[in-house]
């Protein structure tokens, strides 16, 4: 009888946790919260804007009811 073989399984990282392990190393603290930050400020500029946008609906809605 052949002996036993020990097989090691290792789960293949995805494309998103290798650029997270890249960033990690790449972007050190400070610019990994720089880029963060960034972000943050961008999704709150585009939640303003849709508020704008909403906003501005409900005026020319109100406008024209009551021309």
């Amino acid at each position: 009888m052949p002996a036993a073989t020990h097989v090691r399984a290792h789960a293949i990282p995805s494309v998103t946790d290798a650029l997270r392990a890249v960033e990690s190393v790449l972007l050190r603290g400070g610019q990994r919260t720089a880029r963060r930050n960034a972000w943050t400020a961008v999704l709150e500029d585009r939640r303003r804007a849709k508020d704008r946008a909403e906003t501005q609906h409900v005026l020319e809605a109100a406008r024209t009811r009551s021309s």
